[in-house]
């Protein structure tokens, strides 16, 4: 049978634009080294998949029965990762693809990629395809609200190994440009099938390549050359108008550049973005301002659980003048009534979160502010999800979550099946069961409120008021919190902006 599975795999490549029917035989002869095998009959093929995974699949339980690997996520992983290599073009060649795509449009070049990335098996669409995901309707528009599936938990086994194996300063970090190609180890995942996209920002080298477990349409990572510390600057806000010259139909955006506030890798300097509009996107400017000196600049707080304002402006030079203005301005504001302090024993506390798009074809920048202080009530941070969320989500709120796609751990799609039998039960109290005693103050707010649950009616109820935790979530979040006190501290700062 792995004579047909070989078949198969090449039959997928040639479909699927990975191979030119020129290289159809070395592809082959090169998937017989990989599992060991002397002969080979080219036989038939007719089907039409969108990812190798069911082929994959097949391949995997023969290695494992042969005895090339152990049967663990991660040597599955890298094995099928060295399979799907034997089928990849070399990286000029996608270059060379995406650049005469991109001729025709941004559009076209990005769907090419895009789809190239799935058919590799770079973008593992078979376990995003697994994550949970709903909409949730709040005063703030609609959030997106996804439990973590697709990635895996690391197998006890592959823990082991993993401490035997010498640690490696090679590639820095998973961000590097080095990773493309990369074979990987027990403590990297194999990067054979990773392809980049070289680009220039303010004339200096970044590269375009996706997320391998998307949170969203076309999640995409904007990474620079070098390895460097990620800082907010007028370097991000240029970089930022940049990118949206030669992808307008994509947003961009950067998490933030201090610990708690900053929910991604801060050792390397990127952005992520994509082809999506998120809740955010769509929240409406509530009360707008006018900042003299900068008139081509229209600019509002917007209605938001976090506290954002939006420029927007046909001028990039401007906008771009303008949101250092606010970054220099908000890096050293305090308002100690607001618990906002710039800084403390010598430590800096305030940044921003910041995100671009193109609409109706000007700029437009939502900078959304961020201080990263924790006191005794909260050790984890003051603008971070509180105690009483954190059994919903206590991690940190970046970029994603900012613009309102909640990305909420694995553990809740069991948990949730467990609340939702409790309820049906009509248990009276979860404090005693241990896997879902972290939920029970929450079990008994529900319990108040809906008084009666259904079949029907459960499994409803439970996906909205996960939602509304959310965007309690993003509440905490906020510096200036969403009442009339908080409304006048945040435009008494941009009464400052003014000046």
């Amino acid at each position: 049978m792995i004579n047909y599975e070989i078949n198969r795999l090449v039959n997928f490549a040639l479909q699927q634009g990975l191979l030119v029917v020129e290289d159809k035989i070395y592809a082959a002869n090169l998937l017989l080294a990989e599992l060991q095998l002397a002969e080979f009959t080219e036989e038939t093929v007719e089907e039409t998949l969108e990812t190798p995974t069911p082929i994959l699949e097949k391949i995997l339980e023969y290695a494992v029965k042969k005895g090339f690997i152990e049967n663990t996520t991660t040597e599955r992983d890298l094995f099928d990762t060295r399979i799907m290599n034997c089928l990849m073009p070399r990286p000029s060649e996608v270059i060379a693809q995406f650049k005469k795509q991109y001729e025709l449009s941004p559009v076209a070049a990005t769907d090419f990629y895009y789809k190239f990335n799935i058919a590799s098996n770079y973008i593992r669409k078979t376990r995003i395809d697994k994550n949970i995901a709903w909409k949730t309707k709040t005063e703030y528009g609609d959030l997106d609200i996804t439990i973590n599936l697709s990635k895996p938990e690391k197998d006890p086994r592959d823990i082991a190994k993993a401490k035997l194996v010498k640690s490696s300063s090679y590639p820095q970090c998973l961000l590097c440009k080095e990773n493309e190609g990369f074979a990987g180890h027990i403590n990297h995942p194999a990067r054979q099938t990773h392809r980049i996209i070289p680009m220039q920002l303010q004339k200096k080298a970044w590269f375009l390549q996706y997320s391998p477990y998307t949170y969203y349409n076309e999640h995409c990572i904007i990474l620079n050359s070098e390895h460097i510390p990620m800082k907010i600057s007028r370097a991000t806000f240029a970089n930022l108008v940049d990118f949206l010259d030669l992808f307008p139909h994509y947003f961009a955006g950067s998490n933030a550049d201090l610990p708690i506030v900053g929910g991604s890798i801060l050792s390397h300097d990127h952005y992520q973005g994509g082809r999506y509009t998120f809740a955010m996107d769509k929240a409406l400017v509530e009360q707008e301002y006018k900042i003299p000196g900068f008139e081509k600049v229209s600019v509002g707080r917007v209605k938001w659980p976090m506290s954002v304002l939006r420029l927007h402006s046909n001028d990039a030079r401007q906008i771009v003048d303008l949101a250092v203005k606010i970054l220099d301005l908000w890096r050293g504001y305090s308002d100690a009534d607001a618990a906002i302090l710039a800084e403390s024993d010598g430590e800096k506390h305030n940044t921003i979160t910041p995100i671009a798009r193109k609409r109706d074809g000007a700029y437009e920048f939502d900078l959304v502010l961020r201080n990263n202080r924790t006191s005794k009530e909260h050790p984890m941070g003051i603008f971070h999800p509180h105690a009483e969320v954190h059994h919903i989500k206590k991690e940190n709120i970046g970029l994603i979550e900012v613009l309102g796609l909640a990305i909420l751990p694995a553990r809740l799609k069991e948990e949730l099946e467990l609340l939702r039998m409790e309820l049906l039960k009509g248990t009276s109290d979860v404090s005693n069961i241990e896997s879902i005693k972290k939920h029970a103050d929450w079990y008994q707010d529900l319990r108040l409120k809906y008084h009666q649950f259904t079949e029907t009616t459960i499994d409803d109820i439970l996906k909205t008021e996960i939602g509304l935790k959310f965007m309690q979530v993003l509440t905490h979040a906020g510096v200036f919190k969403r009442d009339n006190h908080g409304i006048k501290a945040f435009d008494a700062f941009v009464q400052i902006v003014k000046k």
